[in-house]
């Protein structure tokens, strides 16, 4: 597997070259969240706001509304916990091109509560005019600006950094709206986001070779959702269909996909997983994920239950996953 460092931090340099109406704000979170690239590249293109999230967001506002388009950078959770009412009244509200890029989504962080954005599609979803994109590669961080900049109004993107492989083909593109359909099989629908998507590949693989049948899809577009072919595909499964989450079950992947499925009347099983109702603590990535059920031996135990059968896989028998180092070159802290 491809693995590529700091792929946002050069891909925004290269992207904004031709493109003066671009600027990045960010929240004295500079190079945690790769804005430092452009901020040495295009300093007259770079604003940093400081610890001051909600203050950024109106800033952002104003600065669309004479016709710039910036890029506000800083960690997931204090895009939408702290400034809520800015987004919702001075962003989404006049719908404005801010692109939101939130960093760490989910359980990316080791920081505990504080800092892991469990809730956010939940919360930003909820907003009027605001577009909901996830990357889960390298090559959905390489065209997420692409998609982002095409969009009239508000985009928030739930966007990975560090070292990152690369799952899908170079040569083809994050669209909005569309759905990368990994595997093909009619025992159940998969749908998968975000980090959840290498898990949900390495399942599908161990659970092939033990005659189960998957469709396998990456979703990058979580608003707006609206898939009738998709919703044709679960209703002909044998068994349905399967969410697999870097967030809560409430609000995100599975609720956008429980609420298509009967707004199409379709009649079949939905297992979500994601995290269960609760806060998580700090840790790992691959502790979190295996803790809180996010990973490829969660899925598999999923279809295990609902087929009433035992596989007898195990952790080793599945692909191996490239884990990034907690302190590394192309993430120097922790969090």
């Amino acid at each position: 597997m491809e693995i590529l460092k700091k792929v946002h931090a050069r891909n925004v340099v290269t992207w904004a070259k031709d493109k003066p109406d671009v600027y990045v704000l960010s929240a004295d979170l500079t190079g945690s969240s790769e804005a430092d690239l452009f901020r040495d590249t295009y300093p007259e293109r770079f604003l940093s706001m400081g610890i001051a999230e909600q203050n950024m967001l109106a800033f952002a506002g104003g600065m669309a509304r004479e016709g710039l388009v910036p890029l506000v950078h800083t960690f997931a959770v204090f895009i939408y916990r702290r400034a809520y009412d800015q987004i919702a009244m001075s962003v989404a509200y006049p719908n404005l091109p801010v692109k939101m890029f939130g960093f760490l989504p989910g359980v990316l962080t080791p920081g505990g509560a504080t800092h892991q954005a469990i809730e956010d599609i939940a919360v930003m979803r909820a907003l009027p005019n605001m577009t909901i994109l996830e990357s889960g590669d390298a090559t959905d961080i390489e065209s997420v600006l692409d998609v982002a900049y095409a969009v009239n109004g508000p985009v928030y993107v739930r966007q990975l950094r560090g070292e990152v492989p690369r799952l899908f083909p170079a040569n083809e593109p994050m669209r909005l709206g569309q759905c990368r359909k990994l595997s093909e099989g009619g025992d159940f629908v998969l749908l998968t986001s975000g980090i959840c998507t290498e898990e949900g590949m390495r399942a599908v693989a161990a659970l092939q070779d033990c005659n189960v049948a998957v469709s396998h899809y990456h979703i990058s577009t979580l608003k707006p959702f609206d898939h009738p072919e998709l919703m044709d595909e679960i209703a002909r499964s044998r068994y349905g269909a399967i969410t697999l989450e870097n967030h809560s079950v409430i609000g995100g992947l599975g609720t956008i996909v429980a609420e298509c499925m009967a707004s199409y009347g379709v009649a079949k099983p939905l297992y979500r997983l994601g995290i269960q109702d609760t806060f998580v603590h700090g840790a790992s990535r691959r502790y979190l994920m295996r803790e809180y059920g996010l990973d490829a031996m969660a899925l598999i135990g999923t279809v295990e239950k609902a087929l009433d059968r035992k596989f007898g896989i195990r952790e080793q028998d599945l692909m191996e996953t490239y884990t990034p180092a907690m302190h590394s070159d192309a993430k120097p802290e922790a969090l």
